[in-house]
């Protein structure tokens, strides 16, 4: 019954003698499941010895083992690996006792060896693991801890020692005993994270301030949980911890970014429109007033095209600079963009308070600025509208106040103007007339007079002007002078020079084929138009598809269109020179006119302007400088026209001084297509 049961144990049981070999004289049959051998293989050393079948490596380590417990006459349990028959490898567990005789001298072991193969597996995947989590713990770049309930700190890893500035963990351990005193900023964060702990189970992302050991400030964001023990109580807290200071740092330069201007580092709309509603509230609840101040550099746009962005840039700032000099510490000045500036005065307590803090504002503003050794004078038109007489609401205020600036500036500029209703009246009929004028172009309202030329040596017609009309359905014609601007500044001017010049191209082609004869038509180039960047290939497309002569276009140019990029105004009028475009300088005499840059402009007429026309009859001086511009003119090749000729007086005149074409009602006003057809069959 014994060796029944010892055959049925899962693993061996053994005797052998304590010799070099361990040489066996008993094997339980539990052998052949362990070693892959029958007890016939290992008894006596028959097949292999139980020597051999331990791995190598290990042999000495089970003998020095063996040998301590035999010295100690004591039991011996030591875990070693066997080398299977098989060819595996496979751990087991021996225990045994060693047998001595009489004289005290040991004769043989005898224990048990059982398989643990399973349980080293585990334990190996075990040490594999923590160590794996211990270098993740070691190495993580977030900080990890335990902390108990009472605030000090069980367990750090070196990045948390890192972020908070100590050495070692060690060091961070034994300094920090009290987390809600000595790490926070705030002492009342710890109350937070413990509350919101208990509330939720969890901090995710809570974002507080902390001292590091060297007492600087930081941003860190903790994400943790509470630890229970096996009986549901809790124990202490973990968790990890990330440093977010340049985040934080990065999260506010980009809000001041979106919430002020880049060049001047003034507040921008975004803060002038909380502002302003927080002002507007202040100023209902003390039943104050309020002024919005609209603020636009006069001239800045000539300034910036000519001297360059960099010049205009330095401007703004220096402008900005004194603006905010001169206002109250409660004012908000902001730069909307371009070189508008809103002001924001709260607590005013008369129109006279606001009239005076902005007169000694234009005056300071109109002195001289010195930027890369060139002197500027700046002024500037200002708008104000008052709460809560001009608007109880952000939007309107500012509306008004863009209103009245527009009106400072048709009042001469460098002034202010209030907002009145009567001022909301005539803006409410602009922006109808520009609603109309949108619309205008889609309704193909506008159609074209045209004005003859005639040479003053044959007395024939030369030429024509073609003249925009606007003629609305069910209303009367209305006069290029009542849109032309409102077309310029809103841009609706390109689209009109557009129509008006391919119209009159086509009515020059059709005179062409009805009389056989090119008369050059005129059309007026604004500057907007004029600076399109492929306004040459333009004109070019146009000529194409009329099939108009390039000779019979006549492009007239005002002169404010070169002050402002002169090479690139010569550029475009010797492109146009190629094409075979005649070229015409209007309104001379009336902007920066000077003899001396004509001779490098490619232009082929000068029209000189009514201004001079008109007042011959009253102004001596006038002939003079009319003859003066007739004589240089032709000396520089150029055909010299009058126009606005209406008087008997100015044709004789203009004819003895020896002008060479003349335009005006003393020959002809602008006619209607229709008359003025029958005029050229006629000629």
């Amino acid at each position: 019954m014994l060796n029944k049961v010892i055959d049925n144990l899962k693993g061996m049981v053994y005797c052998n003698i304590y010799d070099e070999y361990w040489t066996m004289l008993y094997v339980s049959n539990g052998c052949i499941g362990l070693t892959g051998y029958s007890p016939e293989h290992l008894i006596n050393n028959q097949t292999i010895s139980f020597q051999q079948v331990i791995v190598e490596e290990y042999r000495a380590y089970v003998r020095d083992e063996i040998a301590k417990a035999v010295a100690h006459n004591s039991w011996f349990e030591i875990e070693y690996p066997l080398q299977h028959a098989k060819g595996h490898t496979i751990w087991v567990s021996e225990r045994g006792y060693p047998i001595f005789d009489e004289f005290g001298q040991v004769q043989a072991l005898e224990g048990y060896i059982q398989d643990i193969s399973d349980r080293k597996n585990v334990e190996d995947s075990l040490k594999k693991a923590e160590a794996r989590y211990r270098s993740i713990f070691e190495n993580a770049i977030e900080g990890i801890f335990q902390s108990t309930l009472d605030g000090q700190y069980l367990v750090a890893n070196p990045a948390l020692a890192g972020i908070y500035g100590y050495a070692s963990s060690e060091e961070l351990i034994h300094a920090l005993n009290n987390i809600q005193h000595q790490l926070y900023v705030l002492p009342t964060r710890r109350e937070e994270f413990v509350n919101e702990i208990a509330t939720k189970g969890k901090v995710q992302n809570f974002q507080s301030q902390i001292y590091r050991k060297d007492k600087s400030i930081i941003w860190i964001s903790e994400n943790a949980r509470l630890v229970y023990d096996k009986d549901n109580q809790p124990i202490y807290y973990e968790g990890t911890v990330e440093d977010i200071t340049e985040l934080k740092n990065h999260a506010v330069e980009i809000e001041y970014q979106a919430t002020h201007d880049h060049l001047t580092g003034l507040p921008n709309r975004y803060i002038l429109n909380d502002r302003l509603q927080q002002s507007i509230n202040f100023a209902h609840r003390y039943q104050s007033m309020l002024a919005v101040v609209f603020v636009d550099l006069d001239q800045f746009k000539i300034i910036n095209d000519s001297m360059g962005h960099s010049v205009g840039d330095q401007l703004l700032v220096a402008v900005s600079q004194l603006i905010s000099s001169n206002v109250r510490e409660i004012d908000t000045v902001v730069r909307l963009g371009g070189d508008e500036f809103v002001i924001l005065i709260p607590n005013v307590h008369s129109k006279d308070d606001i009239e005076l803090s902005l007169s000694r504002l234009l005056h300071n503003l109109s002195k001289p600025l010195t930027i890369n050794n060139f002197n500027f004078s700046v002024t500037c038109s200002m708008g104000i509208s008052v709460y809560p007489n001009d608007g109880d609401d952000p939007d309107t205020l500012l509306k008004n106040a863009d209103s009245a600036m527009f009106k400072a500036k048709h009042a001469g500029r460098n002034n202010f103007q209030f907002f009145t209703p009567e001022l909301n009246d005539i803006l409410t009929d602009r922006f109808n007339l520009e609603y109309k004028l949108r619309r205008a172009i889609e309704r193909d309202e506008f159609l074209l007079h045209y004005q003859p030329k005639y040479n003053l040596t044959t007395g024939q017609i030369s030429g024509a002007e073609a003249l925009i009309r606007w003629q609305p359905e069910g209303e009367v014609l209305i006069q290029p002078l009542t849109f032309i601007q409102i077309a310029e500044e809103t841009g609706l001017i390109v689209k009109i020079g557009q129509w008006v010049l391919e119209t009159a191209c086509r009515k020059a082609k059709q005179i062409h084929d009805k009389t056989g004869t090119h008369l050059p038509i005129a059309v007026n180039v604004s500057p907007k138009q004029f600076r399109q960047p492929n306004f040459v290939e333009i004109v070019q497309q146009v000529l194409k598809e009329t099939g108009l002569t390039p000779s019979s276009l006549e492009l007239e140019i005002t002169e404010n269109i070169m002050i402002e990029d002169t090479p690139k105004f010569i550029e475009t009028l010797q492109q146009l020179k190629q094409i075979g475009v005649k070229l015409s300088l209007d309104d001379f005499g009336t902007g920066y006119s000077s003899f001396s840059y004509l001779k490098d402009f490619p232009i082929d007429q000068l029209k000189i302007d009514r201004g001079f026309i008109n007042a011959l009859e009253q102004d001596n001086a006038n002939m003079a400088i009319l003859k003066a511009i007739i004589f240089l003119g032709q000396s520089l090749g150029l055909c010299v026209v009058a126009e606005g000729v209406e008087t008997q007086f100015q044709y004789d005149f203009l004819k003895s001084v020896g002008c060479d074409e003349v335009q005006g009602f003393f020959f002809s006003k602008p006619l209607p297509e229709h008359t003025f057809d029958v005029l050229t069959l006629q000629s």
